[in-house]
């Protein structure tokens, strides 16, 4: 490419950018603030819904796809704990050392504590805040639970995998309410149900809210209620039947709370945003702790690949959002990224990014709300020290730096599924997002997990589940 088309797109971004900002201040200042809940699936597959066409029954999903946008071309990172992090920072994890993995359960770190994250800033805003389900930004140290980083509310796990039955990891327990461990029984996202209606019922309409509910299915262990299994009798494989049993134990559980807003009053004043955190698992390498015996169930069709890839299917996920009367019905195909939440959230509250870092996330309120043009040009899948992918327009790079090397190159327009790799025909491209992956990586931290792996390749201290402990580390 030479320099003038470059400096011409990106002359024609910054218009587009300043576009956007204009129309979504004006929307925002003529639309109420409303109550925002966010709802985060756990290794759902892409193409694991009712309307995305799986034969999972997902009513709930489907009438507010329906009824709302269906965001046909948003972005998430590979993984858990990286997405969770872009999502309450509005900044890409290899700026602060999460561009690698999750954080394992002997882990010591976390988001930093310097970063001010979307529950900040909404509580700042006026919101109430609470967060039911799974947090996953670090454990080890209570100064980085929920209750610490904005949340007025909590009730889960604070690690990435439990058994849904337990509620332990490895054994050990991990159920809070608040800063407190508490010992319940019951199937997990059955009570992350419960706690999200309670929520709501208790609301008192003086301040807007918001909600984030995340759940823990269908990541892995696939366990479901017997009563949800036997939804299923005809599918034989125990993995798929229990898979298909944690989809629709989500779909009721987000239909509950959508009654709830309902009976409340709340429903029309209500943005419900729905994504999951990464593709579904097609490795068993990126599965989790609990060994899987069988076959993967999760479907990323027609992607390549799945969670913890820098392909489509790993990125790419099912998402939509609803607000009746301001969100306009269809499919809206405007390019998205989990980052762009936090400004785009921040615009609808009236709250404000002064605390924030540089972020990485625009303003995406009109393409949500009307199916606009995206300002956003650039996808950023992920940038660490081995491997990197940008996408620019319709060119996407996967750059294996790693011995073997490899260089991918694919027209997502014209092979969403990454089957042609087109890097020895357009070497120009290839040098275009090699230079921006550099760039990139110029400006990333030391990614946390391999240092935590010196860390415990030579020297593990136990780590204290007292959260009176924990609270005081540091002080």
């Amino acid at each position: 490419m030479s320099v003038l088309p470059v400096a011409g797109r990106v002359l024609g971004r910054l218009f587009g950018v300043a576009c956007a900002l204009g129309v979504a201040q004006a929307a925002a200042q003529d639309a109420p603030r409303p109550n925002i809940v966010y709802i985060v699936a756990d290794d759902l597959g892409y193409a694991d819904t009712g309307y995305q066409g799986s034969s999972i029954p997902t009513p709930t999903l489907d009438e507010l796809a329906k009824t709302g946008a269906e965001l046909t071309n948003f972005y998430v990172q590979p993984m858990c704990t990286p997405t969770r992090a872009a999502l309450m920072t509005g900044r890409y994890p290899l700026r602060y050392g999460l561009q690698i993995g999750v954080i394992p359960g002997a882990g010591t770190y976390g988001v930093p504590l310097d970063e001010y994250m979307l529950p900040q800033m909404l509580k700042d805003a006026g919101y109430h805040t609470a967060m039911v389900g799974k947090w996953h930004l670090g454990h080890a140290d209570a100064n980085m639970w929920p209750m610490q980083r904005g949340f007025e509310s909590f009730y889960g796990a604070t690690v990435g995998e439990i058994d849904h039955f337990t509620h332990e990891s490895h054994g050990v327990p991990d159920w809070y309410r608040g800063n407190e461990p508490v010992v319940e029984a019951g199937y997990d996202n059955i009570l992350f149900g419960d706690e999200a209606v309670k929520v709501i019922k208790e609301q008192d309409g003086k301040e807007p809210f918001f909600l984030y509910l995340a759940f823990t299915a269908p990541h892995t262990p696939y366990q479901a209620p017997k009563e949800y299994l036997d939804r299923f009798p005809d599918i034989k494989d125990p993995n798929k039947q229990a898979y298909a049993a944690m989809v629709a134990v989500v779909d009721d559980q987000v239909g509950r709370v959508v009654k709830a807003l309902d009976e409340k009053g709340m429903r029309d004043n209500t943005l419900i945003v729905f994504h999951s955190d990464n593709g579904g698992v097609v490795n068993s390498l990126f599965a989790g702790d609990t060994k899987v015996e069988g076959g993967l169930p999760a479907s990323n069709a027609p992607l390549r690949d799945g969670k913890g890839t820098i392909y489509e299917g790993g990125t790419k996920v099912a998402a939509l959002a609803n607000w009746p009367d301001h969100v306009k019905p269809g499919k809206h195909d405007g390019l998205m990224h989990v980052v762009d939440m936090f400004p785009t959230l921040a615009d609808l509250a009236g709250g404000s990014t002064a605390k924030s870092k540089p972020l990485d996330g625009m303003d995406m309120w009109p393409v949500i709300a009307d199916g606009a043009t995206s300002p956003r040009t650039e996808i950023v899948y992920n940038v660490d020290p081995l491997m990197g992918a940008v996408r620019e327009g319709d060119w996407k790079l996967v750059w294996k730096a790693s011995l073997p090397p490899a260089i991918e190159l694919f027209n997502l327009k014209d092979d969403p599924a990454e089957a042609t790799n087109l890097a020895a025909e357009m070497p120009s491209e290839v040098a275009d997002l090699q230079a921006r992956i550099i760039e990139l990586s110029t400006q990333m931290a030391p990614p946390q997990l391999i240092m935590e792996a010196i860390r415990l390749t030579f020297y593990a201290p136990p780590v204290s589940g007292d959260p009176s402990v924990l609270l005081n580390q540091g002080d």
